[in-house]
């Protein structure tokens, strides 16, 4: 059997990977064949080791397909992948907020005259302030035990929406928080109808300069069939935990199994038929206690799997002293994430934009 092992077919390569230059970057290519083959990857002749086979080849342009054939006693075998050369890859993170709901209850109720006198949107201007983080507010349309909906948002915050859209952004979530997974099985249609009611809403309170194409979906699980409905309407990228929990891949998006098992131990994907990028979320704020933030980021800086890289997530709720769950050293736990990072020369960048927020190569 003649098999590509490494890289994986749609990994995300950067100079971290092997050797790069202006012209490209070389990696070295791994994988078995049948003993007395001839192996040739792009060309190149590889050395044996028993059943491995290893070449170096360039990667030159965005996506690269690599090719190994096989000549042997038994006839010619041929495997391809196809990679994709993240050629100005920066140690950058974003931050990306679910299930916000609240805020925006609050906004309605007491009508400040700055947003930020608001608790959880002042929290995050702190952390702006003092770090330049970026925030994606992933929004849901309907509160799940009350008649609020974004309908009841008024334009009175528009102006200051846009003139924060440098740094916060908001966009679709899932139309309410219950029930669990709702897109899971979702149709296409059905996804598209929630995704645009809140985009529509978010355009008329806060200003098209406030809306970013989301990155997560609520419990992140979809049909496949329901990608390039996303695509369509500008997503780019979508994070998720891609762990295994009993007999499935939690928060996985319907990606089979090797893939997900791929994403549970390195930063991102490409699934290259519908374009999306599929990125592994390192940190969940809330569920880390402060204490444990900066061992638990401090692994994975020289991690060529992990380190270029970091996806930062949390929730809304945990904000609010009001909820079951609050967290009163929630905002404290960023920070704490955000110094490190931002310690260690790490830049905040939007995920929708480019590739995985960098600029890209032909």
């Amino acid at each position: 059997m003649l098999q590509i092992r490494c890289p994986f077919h749609g990994a995300i390569l950067n100079h971290r990977h092997g050797r790069q230059t202006p012209q490209g970057l070389t990696v070295e290519v791994k994988g078995i064949a049948p003993l007395g083959a001839a192996i040739a990857v792009n060309g190149v002749p590889a050395r044996r080791d028993g059943e491995m086979f290893l070449a170096e080849v360039t990667l030159d342009r965005r996506e690269n397909t690599i090719t190994a054939i096989a000549q042997g006693p038994q006839g010619a075998a041929q495997h391809q992948v196809k990679v994709v050369w993240d050629k100005n890859s920066v140690k950058r993170f974003r931050v990306s907020i679910d299930d916000n709901m609240f805020f925006l209850q609050d906004l309605v109720k007491n009508k400040p005259a700055s947003m930020f006198d608001n608790l959880y949107l002042g929290q995050l201007k702190k952390l702006h302030d003092e770090f330049g983080a970026k925030f994606t507010l992933n929004l849901f349309f309907k509160s799940h035990d009350s008649d609020f909906n974004l309908t009841r948002v008024p334009d009175t915050w528009k102006s200051q929406f846009r003139d924060s859209s440098d740094w916060m952004r908001l966009t679709w979530h899932a139309y309410s928080e219950f029930p669990d997974r709702p897109y899971q099985y979702a149709s296409a249609q059905k996804v598209g109808e929630d995704y645009d009611l809140i985009q529509g809403e978010v355009s008329r309170f806060a200003g098209d300069e406030a809306w970013a194409p989301p990155t997560i979906v609520h419990w992140g699980e979809l049909l496949p069939s329901v990608y390039k409905a996303l695509v369509s309407r500008g997503v780019r990228a979508l994070s998720g935990y891609f762990t295994k929990s009993e007999l499935r891949y939690a928060v996985s998006y319907g990606l089979d199994e090797a893939r997900c098992a791929y994403l549970e131990n390195h930063d991102a994907l490409m699934d290259f038929d519908s374009g999306l990028v599929f990125s592994r979320i390192d940190i969940i704020f809330n569920n880390t206690p402060r204490a444990n933030v900066v061992p638990k980021l401090a692994p994975l800086l020289d991690d060529p799997r992990h380190g270029e890289y970091m996806d930062l997530l949390t929730h809304e709720q945990y904000f609010w002293p009001f909820y079951r769950n609050f967290v009163p050293d929630h905002s404290e736990r960023i920070a704490a994430g955000l110094r490190f990072l931002v310690g260690h020369g790490y830049v905040p960048v939007w995920q929708h934009e480019g590739l995985l927020g960098v600029a890209t190569c032909p």
